[in-house]
């Protein structure tokens, strides 16, 4: 899902291109994508684009007469700048915003069509999408501490429940939270008044580099490689990677459709965190720190060393060796 950093730029870009200009046509291919019923899309035809801006995770597009299209790209949805009239592209396209000068294209990579098009009237009626998080880019040590102190929950759900702050997803997260030098799993009520201000500045440090990063690639151009996946993250979708500062690899807990990624080395004094499932299967064989967790990978890495059949011997003839005619294929390991 498109976060923080990235929302920033789709605001920026989408005002550079469409402010000022009317729409001149929107193209709804998909028959869930609206989740409006009045006004209709159709009522922004004609009416000049006159405001760009976000509510969290949401991109607000204002029209003239007071109306204003509400897109919300979920996990898989994404917007493109493409040519006049240019053609939606197969089963990905949800839509597209027509211009003179060029269009918006709506599209999600995902079969569950989570994304989303609201067509509202009157600001006051933006209120409804005002999930009421904390903006962490302007919050102060004291109010940051009160958001994440109202309820106790670990400092991870804190930091992406966009009740609590307003706008940082899983990926960010994971790296706000390596940069605080901070166990995902530290419970909010349990973090002294240092700690917060710690993560507070380290979230606004790495939101905004990242929010630099991304302004300099794009430049002058719109977003095209939006993604939660970045070779330069230190430990988001890193797992097994060597960890940027101590080198010992990143670890990850995969929990519902989420997962944290952290370096135990660097988060949590080498402890492993427990999975819940595998820790409750496993139990008193989960291992607790990096070092049983290597010996546990040699152990299985010997045991079915043991286990593998030994080779055949080649046939000798008078003629010398003969191999097989048919061997079998090597098994191929499947990461995990």
């Amino acid at each position: 899902m498109p976060e923080l950093p990235d929302v920033t730029v789709y605001v920026e870009r989408l005002a550079a291109f469409t402010v000022g200009h009317a729409l001149t046509g929107i193209r709804l291919v998909s028959p869930f994508v609206l989740r409006s019923v009045d006004p209709s899309p159709q009522a922004l035809v004609g009416k000049r684009v006159t405001s760009v801006r976000r509510i969290g995770k949401r991109l607000v597009l204002g029209f003239e007469d007071d109306l204003y299209a509400v897109i919300h790209l979920m996990v898989a949805g994404r917007l493109r700048w493409r040519k006049p009239g240019a053609k939606l592209p197969g089963k990905l396209a949800l839509g597209a915003f027509d211009f003179a000068h060029g269009m918006v294209l709506f599209t999600e990579a995902s079969k569950k069509k989570r994304a989303s098009l609201h067509v509202v009237r009157g600001a006051a009626a933006l209120a409804d999408f005002d999930r009421g998080g904390l903006d962490v880019l302007t919050a102060t040590p004291a109010s940051f501490a009160a958001a994440l102190r109202a309820e106790n929950h670990t400092i991870k759900r804190a930091l992406t429940d966009p009740t609590v702050l307003d706008g940082i997803g899983n990926a960010y997260s994971d790296e706000i939270l390596w940069a605080a030098k901070m166990s995902p799993f530290r419970q909010t009520r349990a973090l002294s008044g240092d700690e917060l201000t710690q993560v507070l500045h380290a979230a606004q440090a790495t939101l905004t580099a990242w929010t630099d990063r991304l302004r300099a690639e794009v430049g002058e151009g719109f977003p095209e490689e939006v993604t939660a996946f970045r070779p330069e993250m230190a430990v988001h979708g890193k797992y097994r990677q060597p960890c940027p500062t101590c080198g010992d690899p990143v670890q990850r807990i995969v929990y519902a459709d989420n997962e944290a990624n952290y370096c135990a080395t660097c988060q949590t004094a080498g402890k492993l965190l427990a999975d819940r499932a595998l820790s409750r299967l496993l139990k008193a064989n989960w291992p607790k720190t990096l070092e049983e967790l290597e010996d546990k990978r040699r152990d299985r890495v010997a045991a079915a060393a043991a286990l593998a059949p030994a080779a055949a011997p080649a046939h000798v003839s008078s003629s010398g060796p003969n191999v097989t005619e048919n061997p079998p294929a090597a098994k191929r390991r499947t990461r995990r």
